[in-house]
């Protein structure tokens, strides 16, 4: 049998694998709390991994590690930045939002709590959250679709076009059916496979050229300019720009639905320590592993990559057996994956919960709304399948500006609304439209201060317009009372 064949058979099984599970979290969803957060039934393990999965893509497989073959230790800023905001966003919001979401009334979606949150009589702030999670999501799904669609045209030598569509059906089989547990669970594996990948790679690497310190000594003399961490790899030191850049990638935690949604989701508030204690140091060794990808994988090729995001595919092909190649290739395969689902997933919750029951189906059934999700998820994918079918997309770039803007528009405003009473829906729609624009109009900008990652102003001024409306318009005296009464 050939390599490409045994390859081909791993990926089959995995496939296979995620769609069994797919089909056992259908048999156990029967509302909408089901399908969109499980029933709030996840252990502290499979919500810290589940979150981790769909937030890292494939980007912890394939771009970070590009990052570091290109750049050297100053593209572990942004690992840095990454790390701090899971940290902070676990520690600081993810017990408030769980007991929040789910004393106002079960709120299962971002602006579900915001709306309720500030016991509005009108949906308009809602609408403008579903709106900004749909516009951002779409592309995020489609990134995650045209990187899956590189993955089967480079390993199998594929039409482009129809490894998007392979990849797009394969993620819509198992959202389809199980909803949010087929897609935690199924995270957990992807996660698991990630993290194994990210810790084999290196390791094989490190041990066929000598050891970590020949290796690291071999690595400061044969490329001296990607050591060093306050200096490109032109040898020219970073600005201020380039840093406080990479560092305010941690911000977009606070505002990410798909993340906050593993928040909301958690089995008790009291597990959440525990939670954030596994998903720390999942993504600590996921980070360095990464970093460790790119860096090493100078060491054990020959030849320079004209793309810098193929160094772990080319490592897997080079070092080990097919079945084995297999099974770390899936592994980018979990990672894009693990985010589209998700991504799918809280794109037809907001469709389905924010925008048709609230303007059109106030008096829908728990079944009925299970099955508009499921059909906003066919909708949502072909539009995403429709802006993927470009290969000539540039991924990482789409992917930054989706994190950006619905980090701006939805971190602040969440953040401040769990420990700030006197907030108000008049402060929060301000915030959210501020966060999302800022990005929107930043990026259309460069240079100088422009030159800055869209996602910090954005933060800041959303932050700041909340507190400056929140100031000079009055916060009822009933919501008061109930967010101070919410956490006794």
């Amino acid at each position: 049998m050939s390599e490409q064949w045994l390859v081909a058979l791993t990926f089959v099984a995995y496939l296979a694998l995620i769609l069994v599970i797919g089909i056992y979290a259908y048999q156990r969803t029967r509302d909408a709390s089901d399908y969109f957060l499980g029933g709030r039934s996840l252990p502290p393990a499979v919500a810290a991994l589940s979150a981790g999965a769909s937030d890292m893509s494939g980007w912890l497989l394939m771009g970070l590690p590009g990052a570091a073959y290109v750049s050297g230790l100053s593209s572990g800023w942004i690992a840095i930045g990454l790390f701090s905001g899971i940290v902070l966003s676990w520690a600081t919001m993810a017990r408030r939002l769980r007991i929040y979401t789910y004393e106002l009334e079960d709120s299962l979606t971002v602006p579900a709590y915001l709306h309720r949150r500030f016991n509005l009589g009108h949906p308009y702030l809602r609408t403008i959250c579903a709106i900004f999670i749909l516009l951002f999501f779409l592309f995020y799904v489609a990134s995650g679709l045209i990187a899956g669609g590189k993955l089967f045209e480079t390993v199998f030598g594929w039409n482009y076009q129809w490894a998007v569509i392979i990849g797009a059906v394969a993620v819509i089989s198992y959202t389809l059916f199980g909803g949010f547990l087929a897609v935690s669970w199924t995270d957990v594996f992807q996660g698991l496979l990630m993290s194994l990948a990210l810790v084999i790679v290196p390791w094989v690497v490190i041990q066929d050229v000598g050891g970590f310190s020949g290796s690291w000594a071999r690595l400061q003399e044969q490329v001296p300019e990607l050591m060093h961490w306050l200096q490109d790899n032109k040898g020219e030191a970073l600005g201020w720009a380039a840093i406080l850049s990479s560092l305010a990638w941690g911000l977009g935690y606070f505002g990410q639905p798909h993340i906050l949604a593993r928040f909301m989701a958690v089995r008790s508030p009291d597990d959440v320590p525990a939670a954030a204690t596994v998903a720390a140091v999942w993504s600590l060794f996921g980070f360095i592993g990464a970093l460790s990808v790119g860096l090493f994988g100078h060491l054990e090729l020959q030849q320079t990559l004209p793309d810098g995001e193929r160094i772990f595919m080319e490592l897997v092909s080079a070092l080990f057996h097919p079945l084995v190649a297999g099974v770390l290739l899936a592994a980018i395969l979990s990672a894009i994956m693990s985010t589209a689902d998700s991504q799918l997933l809280v794109s037809s919750a907001a469709l389905a919960e924010d925008i048709y029951h609230v303007w059109f189906g106030r008096e829908t059934s728990p079944e009925a709304m299970v099955k508009v999700g499921r059909w906003a998820v066919v909708v949502l994918s072909l539009i995403a399948v429709w802006v993927a079918m470009d290969p000539n997309s540039k991924v990482l770039d789409v992917v930054a500006y989706a994190w950006a803007g619905l980090g701006a528009a939805f971190g602040p405003a969440i953040l401040i609304s769990l420990f700030w009473s006197r907030m108000t829906g008049a402060g929060a729609i301000a915030g959210v439209l501020v966060g999302g624009l800022t990005v929107v109009i930043w990026k259309q900008l460069s240079g100088g201060i422009f030159d800055v990652y869209e996602l910090l102003p954005g933060f800041i001024l959303s932050a700041a317009a909340i507190v400056i409306v929140s100031a000079v318009t009055k916060c009822p005296v009933a919501v008061v009372k109930r967010h101070s009464e919410l956490l006794d």
